[in-house]
Formats: structure tokens, C-alpha cells, sequence
């Protein structure tokens, strides 16, 4: 017997149905994997920029605690190596203090730069590190 052309919306129409659910399946599991991809990406930059500025100001540190070396020299050895790495943008908040670590005379250089959440874009000063290095001293 013919169905009439009402039948359909009486059976309940998609109700059982899978046409097409296949496309929906591949759509919202592309989606979930590229956001997934994208957030491990963006924590291998974060993790990148933070070793590197945290390097840079370990570096600077050492540099400046030379006995023949000053607070300058390790705020100019840090900007040049995050400049050289990353660019000016992080190298802008730079300082550097006498202090102690462990027990002993130490340079302490603390470096400020922006944390990276979408891309490079992200919050200014977001990400603070400090290099110590035991000042050196002539006999």
C-alpha cells in the first residue's frame, strides 16, 4: 500500500534515521582533535618562551656576578640574549638586584615578559622568572 504524503511526519520523520550522521560524527571530532592539536601547540610555545627567558636571565645572571662585571653588564647580557631568541617585545622589563640565594652573595636577575595564551598575544607581564649566580670576588 502507497504511503501517503503525511505518513512520514507521523512515524516521527529522522526518528531512526542515520543518514547523514556520519558527516556530523566527522565534523564534531575534527573539531574536538584541532582543538586539541592547537592547545598542545600553544603549550609547547608557552613552555618554549619560558625556558628560553628563564635561560637568558640565568645567563645574565652568571654574567653579570663576574668579578669584573656590573649590574649593567647583566641587564645588557639578558636584553641581548632574549632579543636575539625572542624579540624586543619580551625583553623590556629587566632588573637586577644584589641579594642572597642559598646562603651566599648572589646577583638576581629578574626578567618580566608577556605570557603567550593565543598565539603570541597575551598578557603583558604574565610571566616572571629569576636567574641567580653566586657573585664572584677577586682575592
Amino acid at each position: 500500500m502507497p504511503e501517503s504524503p503525511g505518513s512520514k511526519a507521523r512515524r516521527g520523520f529522522g526518528l531512526g534515521d542515520d543518514r547523514g550522521s556520519a558527516v556530523v560524527e566527522f565534523v564534531l571530532v575534527g573539531v574536538l582533535l584541532t582543538v586539541l592539536t592547537l592547545s598542545v601547540i600553544q603549550l609547547g610555545l608557552v613552555l618554549l618562551i619560558r625556558n628560553t627567558v628563564l635561560d637568558a636571565a640565568s645567563e645574565g645572571a652568571r654574567y653579570g656576578a663576574l668579578a669584573d662585571n656590573s649590574v649593567g653588564d647583566a641587564v645588557g647580557r639578558t636584553r641581548d640574549l632574549i632579543t636575539t631568541a625572542l624579540g624586543p617585545g619580551y625583553a623590556r622589563d629587566i632588573t637586577v638586584a644584589h641579594g642572597s640565594y642559598d646562603g651566599y652573595p648572589a646577583d638576581i636577575v629578574t626578567v618580566k615578559a608577556p605570557l603567550p595564551l593565543i598565539g603570541l598575544v597575551g598578557f603583558p607581564n604574565g610571566l616572571e622568572v629569576h636567574g641567580h649566580a653566586a657573585i664572584e670576588t677577586l682575592p
